[in-house]
């Protein structure tokens, strides 16, 4: 009896042994990870290489876009208010040319020079207001349209990343499977390099797009107070239009 339970431990400490035997050959390094990669796990970890370099360029191109904007659009407003109060169109034309990248500057100069086309003097009329209105409202798309430039690419990265790393997934582990039926042994040396692949390129996945998919939401933030600050703008110039009508 003692015997059978010695040959069932014996048996049971060559199955742990032939487990965990080489284990310590597998290179956890990131050039070892990528050279114990097939080609597929390696094509997967470049498209999310490039992946994560895009979106980068995005973030930081809409991010000094938005501080630029942000900034010249501070210093035009009360610039533009003043010349306005005082009925000089042609200076509050100057001072939008001078703040090329406000938001608020494009579509105010937008409007007035609508506006100013039908002549300085005279009696403005309800169709020059409304032609200057729908000068507003075409460069409010147009500006809405390039502030949300590159976003799109960013909320695709954020949704699709995930799968191209889960894709990448898959084949590890059929790797690890296919490197089991080939040494027809289970031990981690067997196994580690489709697991390591597998995880590699989920983790891989998972750092492109969480942030994609914050600056994503963050960016969309900014514009739609932008859309707001915008659609203030153009209220506003509107009514000066219309007190000027009657006067």
């Amino acid at each position: 009896m003692i015997l059978a339970h010695l040959h069932q431990l014996s048996l049971h400490a060559s199955t742990l042994g032939a487990f965990f035997q080489d284990d310590t050959s597998v290179n956890f390094g990131p050039m070892g990870l990528w050279n114990q990669m097939g080609w597929l796990a390696r094509g997967v970890v470049i498209l999310l290489i490039i992946m994560s370099v895009w979106s980068l360029a995005v973030m930081i191109d809409r991010y000094l876009y938005f501080a630029a904007a942000r900034k010249q659009s501070r210093e035009f407003a009360p610039r533009v208010a003043g010349a306005l109060k005082e009925g000089k169109l042609d200076e509050a034309v100057k001072v939008a040319d001078r703040n090329k990248k406000s938001h608020l500057a494009e579509v105010v100069t937008s409007g007035l020079q609508e506006f100013r086309t039908y002549g300085s003097g005279g009696t403005v009329t309800a169709e020059q207001i409304e032609s200057s209105k729908r000068a507003l409202e075409r460069a409010e798309a147009i500006v809405h349209a390039k502030l949300k430039r590159g976003l799109g690419g960013l909320a695709t990265i954020g949704s699709t990343a995930p799968f191209v790393g889960l894709f990448g997934t898959v084949a590890g582990i059929l790797k690890a499977f296919g490197q089991i039926a080939a040494q027809h042994t289970t031990s981690i040396s067997a196994i580690a390099g489709g697991i390591s692949e597998a995880l590699v390129t989920t983790a891989l996945g998972l750092l492109v797009a969480i942030p994609a998919v914050w600056a994503f939401n963050y960016f969309t933030g900014k514009v739609e107070a932008f859309d707001v600050e915008m659609d203030n703008s153009s209220s506003e110039l509107v009514d000066y239009f219309i007190k000027q009508s009657r006067r």
